[in-house]
């Protein structure tokens, strides 16, 4: 059976990743549907790796296309522990400037009737979601970001848009005045579905842009997007495939044990369907 230790979620401009070896493609179905794409797996840094275009090859999906669920229980079912999600955000903050990386860690959500978890339909459960980013996947992927030669900044808040439209200038000011750093369309989702399954999750945020609050600069536009993106493309892999050699095998995180105390259905009254469907991430909890 096809397995992989550590999943990468590659953004817009990351479509493959060259330095995978021995890559073949997996394509999987789930009880949520089909993933993004095919799933890339191969060795990185003598690492099993698996890699999912996040919009799919040749960029189809919108934001609010994807579908969140199916990508990371299929992750889950490869056998993976740890995401490193790379992302193209614009900076909210002026000392984020464009081709800065941001590994941030907390979120805010202002998408809409996005479904963000696996539960619900017989089972109930509520996970810790205070600090939403692995610690321990956070630091290696700054301290990989950092050799690349990027600037890197450590921390700071993801708030995760609806999009497609990028913000008007009211909203790009608002989210200044909550001190959010920087903005995208994508990893609010993947961070909380990633928490429910216990897998690390972390993001390799690319500054392409200040989006529209800057004075000085010219409002966000998909062609300078991709400029940025292709510039960003060859930090972003040399950042994944460093953090990839610097972690340790083991787990010793919270993110492992996430759901050890959050299900509230009493297990009797869960239903055989919802067992099945649920069974990679659940199967450990549930008698038998």
């Amino acid at each position: 059976m096809d397995q992989a230790s550590i999943g990468v979620i590659g953004g817009s401009g990351l479509y493959r990743m060259p330095e995978l070896k021995d890559a073949r493609e997996v394509r999987l179905e789930t009880p949520f549907g089909a993933p993004s794409d095919a799933f890339h797996l191969g060795r990185l840094r003598d690492v099993s790796v698996a890699f999912l275009a996040r919009h799919g090859e040749g960029h189809r999906l919108l934001p609010s296309e994807i579908n969140f669920r199916a990508n990371i229980y299929a992750f889950k079912t490869l056998g993976v522990e740890r995401i490193l999600s790379v992302s193209a955000v614009g900076s909210l903050r002026q000392e984020i400037a464009p081709l800065d990386v941001v590994v941030p860690d907390q979120f805010i959500d202002r998408t809409r009737g996005r479904i963000s978890t696996f539960f619900g339909d017989g089972i109930v459960a509520h996970i810790a979601f205070a600090d939403p980013v692995c610690p321990v996947l956070a630091k290696a992927l700054s301290g990989a970001a950092r050799e690349t030669g990027a600037t890197v900044h450590e921390g700071g808040t993801y708030l995760c848009m609806e999009g497609p439209a990028f913000s008007t200038k009211a909203e790009s000011h608002l989210y200044r005045s909550w001190g959010a750093s920087v903005i995208g369309m994508t990893n609010l989702q993947e961070a909380k579905l990633a928490r429910e399954a216990e897998i690390c999750y972390a993001t390799l945020a690319m500054a392409t842009d200040y989006d529209c609050w800057h004075d000085e600069e010219e409002p966000v536009s998909v062609e300078v997007v991709v400029a940025r993106l292709n510039q960003n493309s060859a930090t972003a892999q040399k950042a994944v495939a460093g953090a990839v050699a610097a972690l340790p095998a083991q787990r010793t995180c919270a993110c492992a044990t996430a759901l050890k105390n959050a299900i509230l259905t009493a297990p009797e009254k869960i239903s055989a369907a919802a067992r099945r469907r649920l069974e990679p991430l659940l199967g450990r909890y549930l008698p038998s």
